[in-house]
């Protein structure tokens, strides 16, 4: 057996074992894409009409959303630019719960209240990262399927390499003249080799969230030298100063000032006595990739430092800078709405890839099956008996052309 059939064998094998994973997978992926752009559109409390007049301070929005959800955790208050609403977020991870207050800023009036958890887009997103299943199961088994597609589209690539410039002529478009298992036989090759170099971008970036081994293996390469573990930094809980007004407001008031065109800003409320107040400041509400991560200590306010990816996004090396847009990268937002645009079409491709895959052994099956059966020819047997008998013969499948459909 040549190394193309046995790359070949490889790629049927994996693909039948994770096809429908992966399937899952580029779909919800595909929903996703938009769901920003969606949601600003089908949602309008998610907008106010904006005001020459000062926001109120987070301590004044979280008592407010608090008497919305009573006994349930703030994790944090965020606004956004001008014209938008402000959330204040409820978030808990034993027991789960997940809820956005959308809050007038300059007013305090509540405009939503929202249970993200029960959201259409919170459920794709769970079936994107977990395919719905727990955490514990459905991570590896999505992490894993997502390595076994990389190889897939290695193979695929090797697999679809033309023997001959005759036979390249008809690898890089389709014959949609023919029939429907030809065509189903170019749609896979084609759109495949298209796709593969995009998709190897998304499946890349995948791996950085599924294995915490390839997101370090990727940052250390890229010449990275810090944690890629998010940790909050402890603040000096023998330094207690009595304070005028909330510390969260006195960290708040010193962001506006050092960042006035920022047009997110979220301040994360201590979840503990010696927690720091994690303020995170976004020029790009579109984006994540340059999102300065800033950490105070909630009894002195000094500025503290950290030794992970997460900090200070001018002191962000390239290899920081690569990991900070892995999100961006994988949806396309780093490109703006055409990179959405180009990461939803190659999504919508991979979907299809093992539907038009599965369709293609399927097809080579029933074709073998078919061709058993036309080929049962009956032998004459001697004039005393009337019986018949009948043997199987195989015709040799003509090897001499590239592509067998």
């Amino acid at each position: 057996m040549t190394l193309k059939k046995v790359i070949g064998k490889i790629h049927l094998w994996l693909g039948l074992s994770s096809g429908l994973i992966v399937f899952i997978i580029a779909i919800t992926g595909c929903i996703y894409a938009f769901q920003a752009e969606i949601q600003d559109a089908t949602q309008p409390y998610r907008f106010v009409e904006a005001q020459n007049k000062p926001v109120l301070p987070p301590s004044q929005l979280k008592a407010i959303a608090e008497k919305e959800l009573p006994g349930r955790k703030i994790h944090a208050v965020l606004y956004a630019k001008p014209g938008k609403a402000a959330q204040v977020i409820f978030y808990n991870f034993e027991p789960e719960y997940y809820y956005l207050v959308y809050m007038n800023p300059y007013t305090g009036e509540v405009l939503q209240v929202r249970d993200e958890n029960a959201g259409f887009f919170r459920f794709i997103l769970l079936g994107h990262f977990y395919l719905w299943l727990p955490y514990e199961i459905g991570q590896p088994v999505v992490a894993s399927a997502t390595l076994v597609f990389l190889v897939m589209l290695i193979s695929g690539i090797i697999l679809w390499w033309p023997k001959n410039k005759a036979a390249a002529k008809q690898r890089f478009s389709i014959k949609w003249s023919a029939r429907w298992r030809r065509k189903n036989y170019d749609l896979h090759n084609v759109l495949g080799f298209y796709a593969t170099w995009i998709a190897i971008i998304l499946v890349v970036t995948g791996l950085v969230w599924g294995f915490q081994w390839f997101a370090t293996g990727l940052y250390t390469i890229a010449g990275g030298e810090k944690s890629l573990m998010y940790v909050d930094p402890a603040s000096d809980t023998t330094h207690r100063v009595l304070a005028s007004a909330p510390v969260i407001d006195q960290v708040w008031d010193k962001i506006k000032i050092e960042h006035p065109v920022a047009e997110v800003v979220e301040v994360h409320i201590p979840e503990t006595s010696a927690s720091s107040i994690a303020v995170t400041i976004n020029s790009d509400e579109n984006t994540y990739w340059k999102t300065d991560y800033r950490y105070f200590d909630q009894y002195s306010l000094k500025e503290l430092s950290v030794d992970h990816v997460y900090g200070r996004f001018g002191k962000s090396s390239v290899a920081d800078k690569l990991i900070r847009m892995n999100y961006d990268i994988h949806v396309g937002a780093i490109f703006g709405i055409a990179g959405k645009i180009l990461m939803f079409c190659i999504s919508l491709i991979c979907a299809s890839l093992p539907v038009t895959g599965c369709y293609i052994w399927w097809g080579r099956r029933k074709k073998k099956a078919d061709e058993l059966e036309d080929d049962v020819v009956p032998v004459a047997t001697p004039v005393k008996t009337t019986q018949t008998f009948s043997r199987p013969v195989i015709r040799p499948v003509n090897r001499g052309a590239d592509i067998e459909v």
